[in-house]
């Protein structure tokens, strides 16, 4: 019945308009309509029932005059806008593109656009975007801070609007945080360096602002120390997470220590980077240097040779925290805030090979080094992210 009535008026209501550019208006469509203002406002809205024929009537104006309602005026009345911000450090970086993608998926599927802003990693380019953000009336954050400091995150929770902090801890602070096990990650590197029988490594760090670099680095550390190893403090050097920052540190290392057997790079962007630079110097990996990076982004695979890494649960960390803040919107109740760590796994391809002339480790043998070598069990289970197991690949 309510299709035959659209139908019916649309030929009547409809005809050309010359609009010479003009936005048609929801009183225009009122007007067209022979209704009142309020009755179109329930139609678009769907906020109150209104008697079919009517509907249809307004339906047809709308068609006709091509009216599209105001968004931003409506989600000043209603203080709600269907829209997330969703703030990177470097949308370049495969990882947090793909952080990125399972966001949007999971915020449409609720109807909810994402507005995705780049600080480039750094603060004054952050804090703009946030003033923009704030200021378009997002209904909630999801936060994938440049740095540390917890100001950004403060300035979102004074402006009374839902956060989820990605990727980086702030303590006890009361937001909601999901994290990765970057401790462990940098734990499952060491480890399985040292099992190979290396004991001179290098560590590519990342930029010193920011937690997960610091959470690698102490798990690489432990792995060292229960194999009575330490990390030289010459083997260490920083990059900017870039390709780029992966050449630079990668050739400071070797004017500083050209006797390393294995680089662990914090993440695999890096590790390419330092891959470049060593062929160029004539080493091979991984037989002369083994490389282990971090991330296990796409290009971590395809490179040559494929890039051992420690992978991140990728999709689940941009979906987890979408539920997060979609449940914080949704919900009328309050409830304390959640911190959820995932877990990583050691994914094994072709640049990390057993140091010539180590002892095997299966087999109850010394690492060159003369120390107990770290042997991780191997499972060729694609989905045991978590359990701190290998994954080949």
């Amino acid at each position: 019945m309510e299709v035959l009535l659209y139908y019916s008026l649309r030929k009547r209501l409809r005809g050309p308009l010359e609009t010479g550019g003009y936005v048609a208006t929801i009183r225009d469509v009122a007007q067209r309509a022979g209704v009142s203002v309020t009755t179109v406002s329930h139609v678009v809205n769907n906020t109150r029932p209104v008697e079919p024929n009517t509907q249809a009537r307004v339906r047809v104006a709308i068609e006709a005059l091509g009216y599209r309602p105001n968004l931003l005026a409506r989600g000043l009345r209603s203080r709600k806008t269907n829209t997330i911000g969703l703030l990177v450090p470097d949308n370049s970086n495969p990882f947090f593109a793909e952080v990125a993608r399972a966001i949007e998926d999971a915020g449409f599927e609720q109807g909810y656009s994402v507005i995705l802003c780049n600080s480039d990693m750094k603060e004054a380019k952050q804090d703009a975007y946030l003033s923009v953000l704030l200021a378009k009336q997002v209904d909630g954050l999801i936060l994938i801070s440049s740095g540390d400091s917890p100001d950004p995150v403060k300035r979102i929770m004074q402006a009374g609007v839902p956060v989820v902090v990605v990727d980086r801890e702030l303590g006890d602070l009361p937001v909601d945080q999901v994290l990765v096990d970057n401790e462990q990650g940098g734990y499952l590197a060491g480890s399985h360096l040292v099992g190979l029988g290396h004991t001179r490594i290098g560590y590519i760090a990342g930029p010193s602002d920011i937690r997960p670099s610091k959470g690698r680095v102490e798990g690489l550390r432990r792995a060292l120390r229960e194999a009575e190893l330490e990390l030289d403090p010459r083997a260490i050097t920083r990059g900017d997470g870039r390709y780029t920052g992966g050449e630079e540190a990668m050739r400071e290392l070797l004017a500083r220590r050209r006797d390393l057997t294995a680089i662990f790079a914090y993440n695999d962007l890096m590790a390419i980077g330092a891959v470049a630079v060593l062929r160029q110097a004539g080493l091979r990996v991984p037989e002369d240097i083994s490389v282990i990076g971090f991330d296990d982004i796409p290009q971590a695979a395809t490179t040559v040779p494929a890039i051992t890494t420690v992978a991140q649960p990728t999709s689940e960390l941009g979906n987890v925290s979408a539920r997060l803040l979609l449940k914080r919107l949704t919900s009328v109740a309050d409830w304390e805030p959640s911190r959820v760590l995932l877990p990583t796994t050691l994914v094994v391809r072709e640049s990390c090979q057993k140091r010539r002339g180590a002892h095997d480790a299966s087999s109850g043998g010394r690492s060159a080094g003369g120390t107990g070598a770290v042997s991780t069990p191997v499972t060729h289970d694609k989905h045991a992210a978590g359990r701190g197991v290998v994954t080949d690949r």
